[in-house]
């Protein structure tokens, strides 16, 4: 696909010998561009959202990769929709090695982009990766415990339950107990802030096949991930979105964070979680993010 100052191909990668699908976007004329390595968050597909994001960078000179991680979107692998943030960091490092042996690109000018679940897959990765040039890690989720909070302990409670049952259905070789992506307050839903439901949906585009629902083992694998124990190893520059109404994320866990950084960088938003996907909450994250990704790849 061709369009005003780049084109866009499809690839492929594999992680852990599962195929996992790309989108690159290559700027017009540039010879060895940087490149911007893409992922989405919780439950979600590189198709929501994110392409907005991806032709900027292109358009201002840095190539970007975007991908869904294994069993989502066009990637394949099952069960379908599988959240596990230690799989997640898994095609992370592939798409890294992929980027790096790839012609026609810099591979010492390497930047991570993340959003919500994705910001903190960019955290972790760069305290693991010396080779990452910077990060931008958007409403980042950095403390598990922190969100919960915000839902409740009766919430924890009901979400363990489910994903207890899921594992008793591994154990018994029979299909994930699933349980909602998003949905409204009060419900068990993996996200279920008051402006969950209309954002995310608001993100999916007309047609698509994906399924509001997900395997809910993730109530018992989500705990034991924090991304803000990595933060004082993120040696790159690194830019942190906060949205300062977020429902999902506490902005203080992203201050926190942010402080612990060696070279890290807040942004304060006035919006909430999902307000940065459109509108003027777009517009302003495309100006700081394609700003801090331009300062430091060219």
């Amino acid at each position: 696909m061709e369009s005003n100052g780049f084109e866009r191909s499809d690839l492929s990668f594999a992680s852990r010998g599962t195929r996992c699908a790309a989108w690159f976007y290559r700027p017009a004329g540039a010879a060895n561009p940087p490149v911007v390595i893409m992922a989405h968050g919780f439950g979600a597909e590189k198709q929501f959202g994110l392409a907005p994001f991806a032709e900027r960078f292109a358009r201002d000179g840095m190539a970007a990769f975007v991908f869904d991680y294994r069993c989502f979107g066009e990637s394949e692998g099952e069960p379908r929709n599988l959240v596990n943030p230690f799989r997640h960091l898994e095609d992370w490092r592939a798409a890294i090695a992929h980027v790096r042996g790839m012609p026609g690109v810099d591979r010492e000018r390497i930047a991570l982009w993340g959003s919500s679940f994705g910001g903190g897959h960019v955290i972790v990765t760069a305290a693991r990766d010396p080779g990452v040039r910077a990060i931008v890690a958007q409403v980042p989720f950095v403390d598990p415990w922190s969100s919960l909070r915000m839902f409740g302990a009766g919430y924890v409670g009901r979400s363990t339950l489910a994903g207890l049952r899921d594992l008793f259905r591994i154990v018994t070789f029979r299909r994930p107990y699933t349980m909602p992506v998003v949905g409204e307050p009060g419900s068990l839903a993996c996200l279920a802030s008051p402006d969950a439901m209309s954002g995310y949906e608001a993100l999916v585009p007309p047609g698509s096949a994906w399924k509001n629902e997900c395997p809910a083992r993730i109530a018992l694998l989500v705990g034991f991930y924090r991304p803000l124990s990595a933060a004082a190893r993120v040696a790159c520059p690194a830019l942190l979105v906060m949205a300062e109404r977020d429902s999902l994320i506490d902005p203080g866990a992203i201050e926190k964070t942010a402080a612990r950084m060696p070279r890290g960088r807040i942004a304060r938003l006035p919006l909430g979680h999902f307000d940065v996907y459109s509108g003027s909450g777009l517009e302003k994250a495309l100006e700081l993010e394609s700003g801090f990704l331009r300062e430091n790849l060219i």
